[in-house]
């Protein structure tokens, strides 16, 4: 169990972070941006909580990925091969399994999507985009084809559709191009 006594360590002062082995890293270092990356995927995750309360089973599905996103800061706070990766094929197919469930119900796409709709689709768009450039730095910091790389690839495709889903009923924005131009 995680034990925190104090917050303030100013142990950072100096521009350097602790992985979860002790080793000391510069905060510019790619895992250390990856990790500040999904947290900050999770932080957005937490603003589509708060618009989904009356829709408990997105809320269910996305309390279960904040949960994942802590485990993928487990796996990339370790450095390569000092301890079990917890983010596991099993979390993946689940995330894969809700998409095709999702995906079910929705309209085929005639049109490219744009962030925006009801506020929950919205913040679920930005999370999405948060979540494709936490993937980006994960691939710079040496992580592609990994478990944490999957993870995120296949979460950035569920926050889609999961943005289509909460934004059904007329609030999904399709791209019309060239609608602003004037002859």
């Amino acid at each position: 169990m995680v034990q925190i006594d104090r917050v303030t360590t100013k142990a950072g002062d100096r521009g350097q972070t602790s992985l979860g082995d002790g080793t000391r890293l510069s905060k510019s270092d790619d895992r250390i941006e990856a990790l500040g990356a999904v947290d900050e995927a999770n932080a957005c995750i937490g603003l589509v909580r708060l618009h989904t309360a009356n829709d408990p089973a997105a809320d269910a599905m996305l309390a279960r990925i904040q949960n994942d996103l802590f485990d993928v800061g487990a796996d990339l706070c370790m450095p390569d091969g000092k301890a079990a990766l917890r983010v596991t094929d099993t979390a993946i197919a689940r995330l894969e399994a809700e998409v095709a469930l999702m995906n079910k119900t929705l309209p085929p796409l005639t049109s490219f999507v744009l962030p925006g709709g009801c506020p929950a689709g919205a913040y679920a768009h930005l999370a999405r985009t948060v979540t494709r450039k936490a993937e980006r730095v994960v691939v710079r910091a040496g992580g592609a084809g990994g478990p944490v790389q999957r993870y995120l690839n296949r979460l950035s495709d569920h926050l889609f559709v999961l943005a289509r889903k909460l934004n059904e009923g007329g609030n999904e924005v399709l791209w019309q191009p060239g609608a602003n131009q004037t002859s």
